[in-house]
């Protein structure tokens, strides 16, 4: 029951940072009210006040009690931060951030997978695939299988710091797919260029592997930058991911479509 205390009061103090309730430099109440308005003990208060801090997004001294930190400072590779900003609203300086990372990391570890992935490692992800294309075809949550793909991608690098790194990618590339497959369509064209990218590990080609997955990640980029542009507010990320609902036949036949064009651009 105390976890569960702590775990909801560090919620509810994280998303008032982020949602600028409490601004950068801002002092947090005292104490005696935090626990009036969250309803826990000084204890719970003082735990999730540790924890913010640990995180980058408060800081306490004598004198100047517990404030704000700028978010230059906060921990964007904690999964709570990114949960958080989730919900209060996405940014585009989050996202531009985000896709600007993975054209540095998901390159660098597709190359290594292509070199070093076990029969294990493929099997994983051709499920994760498999569960994407049922998704796709049928209806169903398609995010899920999607951040499992990436996952197994960056595990079959075999490289223990991009692995460990995939652990804290996971929530914020699930922003990206939250994002990015708004736009029912956006899972059908992307499915075949997930294949192209599995094909070419499987074929021990780091080369076309990489340009497999820019060409991946592109298509993410412009998927985003389309709902930038609508100017429509950017919508607020759940815990629970939104399930596709589609026919078969249109996306199968999307599907041979954008399967030539990502042969020919990785080829």
């Amino acid at each position: 029951m105390t976890n569960n205390f702590h775990k909801n009061s560090l919620d509810l103090l994280g998303q008032a940072i982020l949602s600028g309730r409490y601004g950068v430099g801002a002092s947090l109440p005292p104490e005696p009210v935090l626990c009036e308005e969250l309803g826990v003990s000084r204890t719970v208060v003082r735990e999730a006040i540790k924890s913010l801090v640990a995180k980058g997004l408060l800081s306490t001294g004598p004198k100047v009690g517990t404030r704000v930190m700028p978010d230059a400072h906060w921990n964007w590779f904690d999964p709570d931060v990114v949960a958080w900003q989730a919900r209060c609203g996405l940014t585009p300086e989050f996202l531009k951030d985000l896709q600007e990372l993975r054209r540095v990391v998901e390159p660098a570890a597709v190359r290594l997978a292509a070199e070093r992935s076990t029969p294990e490692d493929i099997a994983h992800i051709e499920a994760a695939y498999a569960g994407m294309k049922q998704a796709v075809e049928e209806g169903g949550d398609y995010v899920t299988h999607d951040l499992r793909f990436h996952e197994g991608l960056l595990q079959a690098s075999h490289n223990r710091m991009l692995v460990q790194m995939s652990k804290a990618l996971n929530a914020l590339l699930r922003t990206s797919f939250e994002i990015s497959t708004r736009n029912q369509d956006s899972s059908k064209t992307s499915l075949p260029l997930h294949r192209a990218v599995l094909n070419a590990v499987i074929a021990r080609n780091p080369g076309k592997a990489e340009r497999a997955v820019m060409v991946l990640i592109e298509g993410a980029r412009q998927d985003i930058e389309q709902v930038l542009a609508s100017r429509r507010k950017l919508p607020v990320v759940s815990g629970v991911a939104t399930p596709l609902k589609t026919k078969k036949r249109p996306v199968q036949q999307a599907t041979k479509r954008v399967t030539k064009k990502a042969t020919k651009e990785v080829a």
